[in-house]
C-alpha cells in the first residue's frame, strides 16, 4: 500500500483512477481588456453591387479590351460569382454596353459643353481642349471607346459619338459660312473634317503624351483654321485657356 504524499490532502486512494487537469485557455481580448469585436461584412444593396461591377468591369476592359475580358475575371475581381454579373448585365456584352454608353456621354457632354465662345477660332480651341481634357483626365474611358467594338453597329461606337460632335460643330460652322458668304450646305464636310482630325490626334497623344496639352491644342487649331498654306511657325491660343 502506497504512502500519501505529505502535505496532499488531495492524494487519490490505491487504485482510484487519476485524472489529468484540462487546461483552458483564456478568451482573446483587446488591449483594452475587452473581447474583440467581430467585423460584421456590410451587405452590398443591388445599385452598389452593379456600380461595383461597371467600376470593375471598365478597369478590365481598358486594359485587355472586350475579347480580352471573362465574365469569370469580373466576377473574381469584384468578390462574387458569376451569376452575380448574369443577374445584373445578362453578361459581358451587357457590362461593356453600359461602360461605353457612360463614356460617350461624358465625353459628348464635355465637348459640348466647352464651345461657349462667339470666335470660330476660340470655338476650335474649346473643342480641342475638351477632348484632350477627357483623354488626360480618363484614359481608361478613352482607350475603351477607340477600342474596335464587339458588334458592328451605327450607334454605340466611338464613329457615333464622333458623329453626334461633329452635329454640334456643323451649326456653328453653318452660321459662319453664311456671314462669310460661303456654302452653308458644304457645313457638315467642314465639321466631320475638323472634329475627326480632332478626334485622331487625341488617339495618338493618348499614348505619345508630347508635346503638352496646350501646344498641341495650339497645333491642331492653327492646322484647322490657317491651312497649310498659312501656318503660323509658333502657334498661340486666344481664348482664355492656356494649359
Amino acid at each position: 500500500m502506497m504512502e500519501p504524499v505529505a502535505g496532499d490532502s488531495t492524494a487519490a486512494p490505491e487504485g482510484a483512477p487519476t485524472t489529468v487537469p484540462r487546461k483552458t485557455t483564456a478568451p482573446k481580448t483587446t488591449a483594452a481588456g475587452k473581447p474583440p469585436r467581430r467585423t460584421r461584412r456590410t451587405r452590398m444593396t443591388g445599385k452598389e453591387r452593379r456600380e461595383q461591377l461597371v467600376q470593375v468591369g471598365r478597369a478590365i476592359f481598358a486594359d485587355r479590351g472586350f475579347e480580352g475580358t471573362s465574365v469569370e475575371e469580373i466576377a473574381a475581381k469584384a468578390g462574387v460569382s458569376k451569376p452575380v454579373v448574369y443577374e445584373h448585365f445578362g453578361g459581358k456584352e451587357g457590362l461593356y454596353a453600359v461602360v461605353v454608353d457612360r463614356e460617350m456621354r461624358q465625353l459628348l457632354e464635355m465637348v459640348t459643353g466647352a464651345l461657349t465662345a462667339g470666335h470660330p477660332r476660340e470655338l476650335l480651341e474649346q473643342a480641342a481642349f475638351a477632348l484632350l481634357d477627357y483623354i488626360e483626365q480618363d484614359s481608361d474611358g478613352f482607350r475603351i471607346l477607340v477600342r474596335d467594338s464587339p458588334v458592328a453597329q451605327s450607334h454605340g461606337s466611338f464613329a457615333s459619338l464622333i458623329s453626334d460632335i461633329a452635329t454640334q460643330v456643323e451649326d456653328i460652322l453653318g452660321l459662319e459660312f453664311k456671314t462669310r458668304g460661303f456654302d452653308a450646305k458644304l457645313a457638315p464636310l467642314y465639321a466631320q473634317a475638323l472634329v475627326g482630325m480632332v478626334a485622331l490626334t487625341g488617339q495618338w497623344w493618348l499614348d505619345a503624351r508630347k508635346p503638352k496639352k496646350a501646344e498641341v491644342a495650339a497645333h491642331l487649331v492653327n492646322l484647322a483654321w490657317n491651312g497649310l498654306d498659312g501656318l503660323e511657325p509658333k502657334p498661340r491660343l486666344i481664348g482664355h485657356r492656356k494649359s
